[in-house]
């Protein structure tokens, strides 16, 4: 059965890679590949081409969110105890389209989602982007990922099928967890390096896991199933023990000094930094209360050290991929994140390659992903509003008129789009 075409025009064509914006461009799908992608008078259209007129908006590749916890939006803890267990699938397909409906077709799952949510996506029983799985991120017992509280209680989800516990101690019980979360369908292991913000028992600066420890896990990864590993660290010892053990990414970064910006720039270790991450918390906070008092006080001292991390980084030349924590914050808000990164120094273009290109690189899926170019996947955005000229228009999710997925269409607001909508 031959493959149809479609025609995205109209539209002024913004790349991923970084470039000078192109008047007058068109993207040409092939089913679910890009075919063509120039100006609209380079491309040879087939007869019986559908046609999706951007109406002089602006043509980019589906974005990308590198660090987002689909399974789970933080809530009081009265009603995280009393909710039955399964009712977080039900709300993870919302939180699915409502990623997808801001654009983002993408993303890399820092622990919640496991191989059956994701299946669920790609054989389409529910609308939601392309997954990349961490499945259960490591921890120490009472560090960052242990949610043990003083009274006895634990908020840890219990291990499932496909979905192991992730508490472990010692290079051994590390290196059989890692096999254990490899085992369950894992694209990549995440790691707690440091303490974090919303743990009852630590703090953002505090070391979690010896470079023993973090190494095995690199090599378990790489050396059995070629995966890479990615790293909550957050205290700038916890970060330079992952990126001396050979770890991918660093996410958070807040409390960067200049011997770890030295060494990330060394290893090429990329950073996703989640600006929005602690001013969600203390949003949250005012808005729901759903944030406990430990988790507001840290965030309170975190906000000004991590920008102030994140900029020396940007200014370094560390690669920077754009990524969020969405479940701190509610799914959708995702690309507020584009307008903290342009607050800490990078220009618009910047901030969008961060959310494309670099993003792709970051997950090791830029032959498929991140750019517009012939031959990657067919997911296309097309905004209203200009993005380089107002980066914080995308927040409107009504600014994003239409988003296709693997060539098919997901979201439209524009009259001439005929292609239907995914229900």
């Amino acid at each position: 059965m031959a493959e149809t075409f479609t025609l995205i025009y109209n539209g002024t064509l913004i790349d991923g890679n970084g470039g000078e914006p192109v008047s007058n461009g068109a993207v040409l799908l092939e089913g679910n590949r890009i075919a063509a992608v120039g100006p609209l008078d380079t491309i040879q259209v087939p007869e019986g081409t559908e046609r999706i007129d951007a109406e002089g908006g602006f043509i980019l590749p589906g974005l990308i969110d590198a660090h987002v916890h689909i399974m789970f939006e933080i809530k009081k803890l009265e009603q995280r105890l009393t909710e039955p267990f399964s009712l977080q699938f039900y709300r993870a397909a919302e939180h699915m389209k409502k990623t997808l409906n801001a654009g983002i077709t993408t993303v890399r799952d820092a622990g919640g989602a496991d191989l059956g949510v994701k299946t669920a996506v790609e054989m389409g029983l529910v609308q939601g982007p392309r997954m990349m799985i961490s499945i259960t991120p490591l921890t120490i017992t009472g560090g960052h990922g242990d949610s043990w509280m003083l009274s006895g209680a634990n908020m840890n989800v219990p291990g499932y099928p496909g979905h192991p516990d992730g508490i472990c101690d010692g290079v051994e019980e590390v290196r059989k967890k890692v096999r254990e979360i490899l085992r369950a369908g894992a694209d990549i292991v995440k790691v707690h390096a440091t303490g974090g913000v919303l743990s009852p028992t630590d703090h953002p600066e505090f070391t979690q896991f010896s470079f023993e420890e973090l190494r095995v896990m690199v090599q378990e990864a790489e050396y059995r199933r070629g995966r890479k590993v990615m790293a909550h660290a957050q205290g700038a010892e916890g970060i330079k023990n992952a990126v001396r053990a050979g770890i991918h990414s660093i996410e958070h970064g807040i409390f960067l000094d200049d011997e770890a910006i030295e060494l990330m720039v060394k290893h090429g270790t990329y950073l996703v930094p989640t600006l929005l991450a602690p001013v969600a918390v203390l949003e949250q906070a005012e808005a729901s209360g759903s944030m406990p008092e430990y988790g507001v006080r840290k965030a309170k001292e975190s906000i000004e050290a991590h920008q102030r991390s994140i900029a020396r980084a940007y200014e370094a030349g560390v690669k920077i991929a754009m990524g969020t924590d969405a479940a701190v914050m509610p799914h959708g808000t995702n690309l507020r994140e584009l307008g903290l990164m342009c607050d800490i120094g990078m220009s618009p273009m910047e901030a969008i390659v961060a959310t494309t290109r670099v993003a792709a690189e970051c997950m090791g899926w830029d032959d498929k992903v991140g750019t517009l170019e012939a031959g990657k996947l067919a997911d296309v955005v097309v905004t209203r509003t200009n993005p380089l000229e107002d980066i914080r228009s995308l927040e409107d999710t009504d600014n994003i008129a239409v988003v296709l997925k693997d060539g098919v269409v997901v979201k439209n607001l524009l009259a001439s789009v005929a292609s239907p909508v995914l229900a």
